[in-house]
């Protein structure tokens, strides 16, 4: 999307009607002084870095509690270096800022790489709209290194030439955009609650999902492979992928980094815990950071069926348990998506109690409505 507001000659297909995408398009068209983004991190970070090179708008961008509590500072450091005019209007490091827009001046900058990939998928974004284009160096170890390429290959796509050497990203500068058509594939991420589901059934349970890559450049795409732990299979058809359950022995505990993949750690804890196995999970740090302190709420709410959790500032482990799950548990969201639809798949093992439940509307609006099509048992209280 904002690219398209940035080379109108773009096209999209499989646009989602998410709410995060509703915020970020409603921004892009806006005339208003005040952008305010609510829960859409992803909408605060590139809206950022493209109203910083938008010479002579001026704009607050705010949000939700929760963002005005989400730092920001890392990416507003790099705009400034290339000479953006941004300023914090209550807390230095986060939101609310007040932009003047401006065109940079600069065609380098260094930026931590161990925060957010989507600092700089942000820089990246713009950079071939800047007269020299962008020359960015990465500090530190990358982290999410598969969203980063997945940028790369979305700029590719478009018609941008880029490259990528050890931690230096060059983007060059584009004047004129040929037409060009981008069909959108759909969210791994959100594929994964569906991963869990047919981990928590009973073997040869199928799932099928539609507009999903054998070759994805999305890195949620591992799912396909992990969850081959909790016996799941993945078979790629045209663009589709059929998950069924497999008679695929358990371990009793399952060690994986997530550094790449941190988005889909809520589900796979939960799939262990429905699983009855434990898990330590690692490469967590940038959860903290998220809608809500997504380690401590994992902790808290595992605990409430009994479970055993340990988190750290960048993992979290789960015991192995025998529990016998038949207590109908209410769950908090903290205005998290992902904390309603992770826990979801529970629901094969124990009722649940979701609360806030239409929180996963910032994502996945249909989340419920598919899930009664699987033939879940769904009342709105």
């Amino acid at each position: 999307l904002l690219l398209q507001a940035l080379f109108p000659h773009i096209t999209i297909q499989n646009i989602s009607d998410s709410d995060d995408s509703i915020v970020m398009r409603n921004a892009l068209k806006s005339s208003d002084g005040i952008i305010d983004v609510h829960h859409a991190g992803t909408a605060m970070r590139f809206l950022t870095a493209y109203f910083a090179m938008q010479e002579g708008r001026e704009v607050v961008l705010t949000g939700s509690e929760r963002m005005k509590q989400r730092p920001i500072g890392t990416l507003v450091d790099a705009l400034r270096s290339l000479g953006a005019d941004i300023i914090y209007t209550e807390n230095e490091g986060y939101p609310p800022i007040q932009i003047k827009g401006k065109q940079p001046t600069a065609n380098s900058v260094t930026i931590n790489a161990d925060v957010s990939s989507q600092y700089i998928t942000a820089l990246m974004l713009i950079a071939a709209k800047l007269e020299n284009g962008l020359n960015i160096t990465l500090k530190g170890e990358i982290t999410s290194l598969s969203y980063i390429k997945m940028t790369l290959a979305l700029l590719n796509q478009a018609g941008i030439e880029t490259t990528m050497q050890g931690n230096i990203i060059t983007i060059q500068p584009k004047t004129e955009m040929q037409p060009a058509v981008i069909t959108i594939e759909s969210d791994w991420s959100s594929a994964s609650y569906f991963y869990a589901i047919v981990a928590l059934s009973p073997i040869g349970s199928t799932v099928t999902l539609s507009s999903f890559k054998q070759n994805s450049f999305q890195g949620d795409a591992a799912l396909a492979e992990i969850y081959t732990h909790f016996g799941v299979a993945t078979r790629f058809d045209n663009n589709t992928i059929a998950l069924s359950k497999t008679d695929n022995p358990l371990q009793n505990t399952i060690n994986l980094s997530l550094n790449n993949t941190p988005d889909i750690a809520q589900t796979i804890a939960t799939t262990c815990f429905g699983l009855g196995i434990g898990c330590h999970l690692t490469g967590l740090h940038t959860l903290k950071i998220k809608e809500t302190d997504r380690l401590e709420a994992l902790k808290t709410e595992l605990e409430k069926f009994g479970a055993t959790v340990t988190v750290t500032q960048d993992s979290l482990t789960l015991e192995q348990h025998n529990l016998l799950l038949n207590k109908e548990v209410a769950l908090a969201t903290y205005n998290d998506h992902r904390m309603a639809m992770a826990f979801a798949p529970l629901a094969l093992k124990t009722p649940l109690i979701i609360q806030d439940a239409e929180v996963v509307s910032k994502s996945y609006p249909a989340f419920w409505d598919d899930l009664e099509k699987l033939g879940f048992a769904i009342k709105k209280l």
